[in-house]
């Protein structure tokens, strides 16, 4: 089935543009609420998977407290508590920024990039966003023995067990790996997968590496996201609820029961992510005042609101 229409860019009562995608509800016992588009078919998570990673990293020997386990699983704002944490999760593997190998870049969050600019600071692995995981996953090469100059190739034991870490929770096998914007591995399943994995972190038992790494989120999601991001203010707003957004428009979600939501905007335009995502929880059953946080996304006109992004009710 093709991506279908999720939401509509309404500017001064006039429908201008419309977004398709694909969505998935699932109930706690992994049985479809919601099927809309092809969510069976594979995507790439992004980083909605980062949770996922950190589960691999914890397998292999990481053993940190819950604010850096929660920014292992991050895509951080850049803000300065952010790049303290990963400076600190780096030491304590006895290793540093220069060990760091994703991608330079200026910190995500708008008013952070411009404070380094004015700063006249250049882009670093240290303020890319994904750093945290990056940190993750040098310091459970040394908890595991294993090399750490080489983490990011495919064959990596790190990525090797990501891969199976991902194919168990998901519950179908990776069909594709690619290369993700900051040089780690990205593995493609279905977004009816990435759902049942979030479903299976939220249900899994006291003391397991699934269930440390939903709580250290879900206890700070300030470190997974940012002050000012969707993601942070929405797992702060519903209780219990595990969330994280991806590049090219990838949201996933799951209730503190089991209920478990993804998202992906079929042309990747994030606009549309948090008013879909906000509806798709609406299905599963969040009160919608709890939704305010992701339904803001106004259309701009001369530099004030003159319409907004909106999502379409959805039926499958």
């Amino acid at each position: 089935m093709p991506a279908v229409p999720v939401a509509t860019v309404v500017r001064s009562g006039f429908v201008e543009s419309v977004h398709h995608g694909h969505v998935v509800v699932l109930d706690p016992g992994g049985q479809p609420l919601l099927s809309v588009g092809a969510p069976d078919e594979p995507v790439f998570p992004r980083s909605s998977n980062k949770p996922v990673q950190a589960v691999a990293m914890v397998r292999a020997g990481l053993d940190v407290d819950d604010e850096l386990l929660a920014l292992a699983a991050a895509s951080h704002s850049g803000e300065p508590f952010h790049l303290d944490a990963v400076r600190k999760l780096l030491a304590a593997a006895g290793l540093d920024e220069a060990d760091l190998q994703n991608t330079p870049d200026l910190p995500y969050d708008p008013q952070e990039r411009a404070r380094w600019l004015a700063a006249g600071r250049p882009p670093s692995s240290l303020a890319q966003n994904c750093s945290g995981k990056h940190a993750g996953m040098l310091a459970a090469c040394v908890a595991a023995g294993w090399d750490h100059t080489d983490y990011l190739d495919p064959g990596h034991p790190l990525q090797r067990l990501t891969t199976e870490v991902l194919t168990e929770l998901a519950g179908e096998p990776v069909t594709h790996v690619g290369t993700d914007g900051c040089g780690a591995p990205v593995l493609a399943v279905s977004l009816t997968g990435v759902a049942r994995a979030f479903s299976r972190l939220v249900r899994a038992p006291e003391g397991t590496a699934e269930q440390r790494v939903a709580a250290a989120i879900r206890r700070h999601p300030r470190f997974v996201g940012g002050t000012r991001r969707d993601v942070t203010a929405l797992m702060e707003a519903v209780p219990g609820l595990l969330a994280k957004d991806g590049a090219e428009a990838v949201y996933a979600a799951a209730l503190a029961d089991g209920t478990a939501v993804a998202v992906k905007i079929a042309d990747g335009g994030d606009r549309a992510r948090p008013v879909v995502m906000a509806e798709a929880l609406r299905v599963a059953g969040v009160d919608p005042a709890r939704l305010g946080c992701l339904d803001d996304v106004p259309v701009l006109g001369h530099g004030r609101p003159v319409g907004a992004v909106r999502a379409l009710p959805l039926a499958g």
